[in-house]
């Protein structure tokens, strides 16, 4: 919804930037229209029985303000579940691809969940080589046995390579059989 609303230039009016002008002020008109628009949006993305409790709201950012307060919760049971998948993951019988997407669609929801330094602060680049180390070790750990060969090649790189590095160097070993 956040991607859409950014999308059509809207996103201000549930993040309280774009806030109703007063009542003579030039554009209310095209204020409330565009509110309007946001809270239908809103409406129909909703399920009918969150919708009966919305429908009465004058304006997008408080509808958005409630949603957020219900539903924006990180839940410490799902972060813990992501982190079961991730180490419970393995090839099997999948594809290098379809294994590297699974473990990259884990990675990217529990990145969605957990807030992460984003300051250029030494410590917060060596959190970053270190997530990035673990993901290359998450996604080596996983890998049938028949790679153990390139898995070995890669843990004796220095430095170690970027996780999506490796996952090229695999793809091209497993191509070269």
């Amino acid at each position: 919804m956040k991607i859409t609303l950014h999308a059509k230039n809207k996103l201000g009016f549930v993040d309280g930037t774009y806030r109703k002008p007063a009542a003579n002020y030039p554009s209310l008109y095209q204020w409330e229209r565009c509110n309007a628009v946001v809270l239908s949006w809103i409406f129909f993305s909703v399920s009918n029985e969150i919708f009966c409790g919305l429908v009465y709201a004058k304006d997008a950012f408080s509808v958005w303000a409630d949603l957020k307060e219900r539903f924006d919760k990180i839940c410490g049971s799902r972060i813990y579940a992501i982190h079961r998948d991730i180490v419970r993951l393995s090839q099997g019988s999948s594809t290098i691809s379809v294994y590297f997407s699974k473990l990259k669609q884990l990675w990217d929801e529990l990145a969605s969940l957990v807030t992460s330094l984003s300051c250029e602060c030494p410590t917060s680049r060596s959190y970053v080589e270190y997530e990035q180390q673990q993901r290359l070790i998450q996604f080596l750990m996983g890998l049938n046995d028949s790679y153990g060969p390139i898995r070995s090649q890669i843990l004796f790189m220095s430095p170690l390579p970027y996780v999506s590095q490796a996952y090229s160097l695999v793809k091209k070993n497993h191509i070269g059989r």
